[in-house]
């Protein structure tokens, strides 16, 4: 039998053992609810995504053919950051990374790439070597410029293109005039021959040395654009959206 004092210590050391257990308990808790649901008051928040779709032939140099294009289709993506209106403190974006980009492209058809935007006054993008990208970063700056990756350090857009290049050949000595819109459906170009996923994570840094990130997977649609010729999507819906912080 254990005496008085020994009953005592005994009690206590299963109080302390308790009260272990509760605190790892409460942290292991704490430490699974932010791996599924993030940070619950961001300074910023993606409050829209927009995907423009569209179809484009390049002409061969030097062809005996009326038409001779290479046929391409694009999607010129839109991510839009804004000032989360909950967050009480002021808070200044240093920059926005882009990163770990993947295409997830099953099938062999057409060459895909990723393109940042170009200073050019009429157009935005151009599918050139030169503007291939595997990560892309906006600056922080007192307004917007998407051309020249700058955001606003109070929120605004972001934007890079995922182009599928040389997915047919249209060739025809045929027709006076050709509908670009319908380059898709005259190459006999399919859903599946440029249905695609995309994965990337956004990193928002700011001024005070906080990092929040993301990750984001979209699926991109094929029928409207091959219908059609053009085809815009836009998401709203980040209920599922998970961001996380790196330092600070």
């Amino acid at each position: 039998m254990y005496n008085s004092s020994t009953k005592k210590k005994l009690i206590k050391v299963i109080i302390f053992i308790i009260i272990i257990v509760s605190v790892l308990c409460a942290v292991g808790l704490y430490v699974l609810r932010y791996e599924v649901e993030g940070e619950s008051n961001l300074p910023f928040k993606i409050t829209k995504i927009i995907i423009a779709q569209s179809v484009d032939g390049t002409e061969a140099e030097n062809h005996p053919e009326r038409w001779n294009l290479s046929v391409s289709e694009n999607n010129d993506i839109y991510i839009y950051l804004e000032k989360n209106s909950k967050y009480d403190k002021t808070e200044i974006i240093q920059s926005v990374q882009v990163n770990n980009m993947i295409i997830n492209k099953n099938n062999t058809k057409g060459e895909a790439k990723l393109y940042k935007p170009v200073e050019d006054e009429k157009t935005m993008f151009k599918n050139l070597a030169e503007n291939e990208i595997n990560e892309i970063t906006y600056t922080g700056d007192l307004e917007s410029n998407i051309k020249q990756q700058k955001i606003s350090n109070q929120g605004g857009i972001i934007s890079f293109r995922y182009g599928i290049n040389n997915i047919a050949n249209y060739i025809s000595n045929e027709n006076e005039e050709v509908d670009y819109s319908k380059l898709l459906q005259l190459t006999n170009v399919t859903e599946e021959d440029i249905k695609t996923t995309i994965s990337f994570d956004i990193i928002i840094n700011l001024t005070t040395g906080r990092k929040y990130q993301t990750s984001l997977q979209l699926d991109i649609p094929t029928k409207e654009v091959i219908e059609n010729g053009t085809n815009g999507i836009e998401i709203t819906d980040f209920n599922d959206l998970v961001f996380k912080r790196l330092e600070n």
